[in-house]
């Protein structure tokens, strides 16, 4: 989840130390990869308490960094999970350059120094990264990062928007210590000249608080941010996602923002307010809330969750 400023709720150091402890005892303590299992919920070594607090504004644990194509090869490990064959009529989006960007990093625990540095978000000076939220740790079940949820759906998506022939980028792929900053993440999409950016999120909020939301860019101007231009496509392309995920998922938009419509305008983000091209942050639900976050642990959940925003996106495109 990007940080919000509306509702910060501080996180407790000794979480994070906790998390450091188990990382250097378990090497990492799970990851991406265990997560990616198509019909299953979180690896069984991902063992990393859960944070006290919600908000991605402090020091909330994540599981350690997999590579890629370990998360890449186990997400289709059941009928459900495969997207089905592209046919020649199906690569509709040809010659389009989607650009996914996995929030968060499972690494960034690690280098919350890093993390913390301030980066300029054309109207004010944010934080580069933080270390997302989790599920809760109950019943001897390890908490479920949201960086190894963002990383995991992001592999499934890549999939299946390269099976529709898009070319697709990844922000990053666990393959660096942390980060990448918000900024860089933002300097990513505009150099690919991306036809759409996707982060891809879960949110940390209060139990009780279910549903996803798609979060768009308000018009900014200062510094270095402009979003005017990308005002109305990056609508556009949320209320896509947010048709297509609500069908494809059987999740309703957020009861807790947005009036229901599954929208979220934001001001405050730097992936936002520094990206030239059409991009959205998507929450894909609530990590704090039970319901939710068996969704969320589920593979084949999260598969659909990936279809829902493929889908979304091709209607965008193809509109």
């Amino acid at each position: 989840m990007p940080y919000d400023h509306r509702n910060p709720v501080p996180r407790s150091v000794p979480a994070a130390l906790a998390a450091l402890v188990c990382s250097a005892a378990l090497a990492g303590c799970g990851g991406a990869s265990g997560a990616a299992q198509g019909s299953g919920g979180p690896a069984a070594g991902t063992t990393t308490p859960a944070p006290p607090s919600a908000s991605a504004s402090g020091s909330a644990p994540a599981s350690a960094p997999a590579s890629g194509s370990g998360a890449t090869a186990t997400a289709g490990t059941s009928g459900q999970d495969r997207p089905r064959a592209a046919t020649a009529a199906d690569r509709s989006l040809a010659g389009r350059t989607v650009v996914v960007d996995p929030g968060h990093n499972p690494g960034n625990f690690r280098h919350g120094r890093e993390i913390a540095a301030k980066v300029d978000i054309g109207t004010a000076r944010k934080e580069c990264d933080t270390t997302g939220t989790s599920t809760n740790a109950t019943g001897g079940r390890a908490a479920y990062t949201e960086a190894a949820f963002t990383l995991d759906v992001s592999h499934r998506l890549r999939k299946l928007l390269e099976a529709r022939g898009a070319e697709v980028v990844l922000t990053h792929d666990a393959d660096r210590p942390y980060g990448p900053c918000i900024d860089e993440r933002a300097r990513i999409g505009n150099a690919a000249e991306a036809d759409a950016v996707v982060s891809v999120h879960a949110d940390g909020s209060a139990a009780g608080n279910r549903g996803f939301h798609v979060i768009v860019p308000a018009k900014v101007r200062g510094g270095s941010a402009d979003t005017g231009p990308i005002v109305a496509p990056s609508r556009a392309l949320g209320e896509d996602i947010v048709t297509a995920f609500r069908r494809t998922t059987g999740t309703s938009p957020a009861n807790y923002l947005g009036g229901g419509t599954g929208l979220d305008v934001r001001s405050d983000l730097g992936g936002l307010n520094l990206s030239t091209v059409p991009k959205v942050f998507v929450e894909c639900g609530n990590m704090r809330d039970p319901k939710d976050a068996a969704l969320l642990t589920s593979g084949v959940w999260r598969q659909k969750a990936a279809q829902g925003l493929a889908d979304g996106i091709v209607t965008y495109l193809e509109g």
